[in-house]
Protein backbone atom coordinates (compact mmCIF):
# COMPACT_ATOMS: atom_id res chain seq x y z
CA UNK A 1 0.00 0.00 0.00
CA UNK A 2 1.22 3.36 -1.07
CA UNK A 3 1.31 6.00 1.31
CA UNK A 4 -0.92 8.69 0.14
CA UNK A 5 -0.21 12.26 -1.04
CA UNK A 6 -0.51 15.83 0.63
CA UNK A 7 -3.00 16.70 -1.58
CA UNK A 8 -5.39 13.60 -1.13
CA UNK A 9 -4.92 14.12 2.90
CA UNK A 10 -5.47 17.69 2.67
CA UNK A 11 -8.32 17.06 0.93
CA UNK A 12 -10.22 15.00 3.74
CA UNK A 13 -11.89 16.46 6.87
CA UNK A 14 -10.34 17.02 10.22
CA UNK A 15 -12.46 13.96 11.78
CA UNK A 16 -11.38 11.60 8.88
CA UNK A 17 -7.67 12.73 9.20
CA UNK A 18 -8.15 12.46 13.08
CA UNK A 19 -9.35 9.04 12.56
CA UNK A 20 -6.73 7.43 10.06
CA UNK A 21 -4.23 9.14 12.14
CA UNK A 22 -5.33 8.02 15.78
CA UNK A 23 -5.32 4.02 14.11
CA UNK A 24 -1.96 4.36 12.99
CA UNK A 25 -0.80 5.64 16.49
CA UNK A 26 -2.95 2.66 17.94
CA UNK A 27 -1.19 0.34 15.78
CA UNK A 28 2.20 1.41 16.10
CA UNK A 29 1.37 1.82 19.79
CA UNK A 30 2.87 5.10 19.85
CA UNK A 31 2.55 7.60 22.87
CA UNK A 32 4.47 10.49 21.66
CA UNK A 33 2.60 11.18 18.78
CA UNK A 34 -1.28 11.01 20.62
CA UNK A 35 1.02 13.73 23.77
CA UNK A 36 2.65 16.14 20.94
CA UNK A 37 -1.57 16.04 19.62
CA UNK A 38 -3.03 16.33 22.98
CA UNK A 39 -0.57 19.12 24.39
CA UNK A 40 -2.15 21.64 21.87
CA UNK A 41 -5.77 21.23 22.52
CA UNK A 42 -7.67 23.89 24.78
CA UNK A 43 -7.95 21.44 27.70
CA UNK A 44 -4.56 19.67 27.37
CA UNK A 45 -4.19 20.39 31.41
CA UNK A 46 -5.85 17.38 31.70
CA UNK A 47 -3.48 15.19 29.82
CA UNK A 48 -1.20 15.68 32.14
CA UNK A 49 -2.93 13.80 34.78
CA UNK A 50 -2.31 10.45 32.57
CA UNK A 51 0.08 8.10 33.37
CA UNK A 52 2.65 8.17 30.79
CA UNK A 53 4.90 5.14 32.03
CA UNK A 54 6.78 3.01 30.04
CA UNK A 55 5.53 -0.36 31.61
CA UNK A 56 1.72 0.92 30.82
CA UNK A 57 2.05 1.83 27.03
CA UNK A 58 -1.25 -0.15 26.21
CA UNK A 59 -3.11 1.57 28.93
CA UNK A 60 -1.86 4.84 28.49
CA UNK A 61 -2.83 5.02 24.54
CA UNK A 62 -6.32 3.88 25.33
CA UNK A 63 -6.47 6.76 28.02
CA UNK A 64 -5.21 9.32 25.16
CA UNK A 65 -7.86 8.08 23.14
CA UNK A 66 -10.87 8.40 25.42
CA UNK A 67 -9.10 11.74 26.59
CA UNK A 68 -9.62 13.03 22.41
CA UNK A 69 -13.09 10.99 22.79
CA UNK A 70 -14.33 13.26 25.43
CA UNK A 71 -13.31 16.49 23.22
CA UNK A 72 -14.41 15.53 20.24
CA UNK A 73 -17.11 17.57 18.90
CA UNK A 74 -16.03 20.46 20.53
CA UNK A 75 -14.68 23.52 18.24
CA UNK A 76 -11.30 23.29 17.52
CA UNK A 77 -11.07 26.89 16.47
CA UNK A 78 -7.54 28.28 16.15
CA UNK A 79 -6.23 24.78 17.13
CA UNK A 80 -7.60 22.92 13.92
CA UNK A 81 -4.90 24.48 10.95
CA UNK A 82 -2.39 23.12 13.80
CA UNK A 83 -3.65 19.85 14.57
CA UNK A 84 -4.81 18.98 10.64
CA UNK A 85 -0.68 19.75 9.89
CA UNK A 86 0.34 17.77 12.69
CA UNK A 87 -2.34 14.72 11.02
CA UNK A 88 -1.37 14.99 7.28
CA UNK A 89 2.34 14.96 8.76
CA UNK A 90 1.75 11.86 10.84
CA UNK A 91 -0.17 9.65 7.46
CA UNK A 92 2.42 11.14 5.19
CA UNK A 93 5.38 9.23 6.96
Amino acid sequence: MTTPGFAELDALPTEELRERAFAKAREQRDVRFFWSVLKHLPDADEAASLDGAPHSIGPTVDEAVALWRELEGRDLGAHEPLLRAAFIDYLSK
